[in-house]
């Protein structure tokens, strides 16, 4: 899909962006010509819908429901994610351990579910999900918290290197060298959120 990425500081959000475009202030948000829609699941099935070509949202209700739900479920690990990164030190290890066994409930669906937790290729979920995994590698080493790489949990170390492979993902993925430089100008009070752009 063609289009332009516009990066806004999100600690201090510009006025154009809450007036016209998104006044709850969350990413991301897509203008097409005069149409805004906003939210991540949101602007997914827009865009599943508007670019129909490769579908990634399954035709079948009941699935996307379940797929919705486990996106939803993943939720709690990012909240423990952002706990780990951005609160108390003195708290990391026990978030890095909630984390885990959050974890661990997704390493037992994918096994569940096949290659990916679309099926036998990725869908829309995985796309969903993918992000924070891009993630995990740089956090451990940025927190001293080892939570995915310790051999714990094989059927998602396995769905990460599949899903490396994934030519959408090769071509949007961000090293795990960018997402540390990003993290450290977070915690230098600058982020920059062009990094690896």
């Amino acid at each position: 899909i063609q289009n332009e990425v516009v990066n806004i500081h999100l600690s201090k959000k510009p006025e154009w962006f809450l007036e016209k475009i998104n006044p709850l202030g969350k990413v991301p948000a897509i203008q097409k010509d005069d149409k805004i829609v906003y939210e991540s699941a949101v602007c997914c099935d827009y865009l599943d819908q508007v670019y129909p070509g490769n579908k990634l949202i399954p035709d079948d209700p009941y699935q996307q429901a379940r797929d919705r739900i486990l996106v939803e479920h993943f939720g709690q690990v990012t909240t423990q994610y952002y706990k780990m990164l951005f609160g108390p030190s003195e708290n990391c290890a026990a978030a890095a351990e909630t984390l885990k066994k959050g974890l661990m409930e997704f390493d037992k669906e994918i096994q569940k579910r096949g290659d990916f937790f679309g099926g036998s290729e990725p869908r829309m979920i995985d796309f969903m999900v993918w992000p924070w995994f891009e993630r995990f590698h740089a956090t451990e080493k940025l927190v001293n918290q080892i939570f995915i790489s310790d051999g714990s949990m094989p059927n998602l170390t396995a769905y990460m290197d599949r899903m490396l492979s994934v030519p959408a993902v090769q071509k949007c993925r961000l090293s795990t060298e960018n997402h540390l430089e990003f993290y450290q100008s977070v915690k230098n009070g600058a982020p920059n959120y062009n990094v690896g752009l």
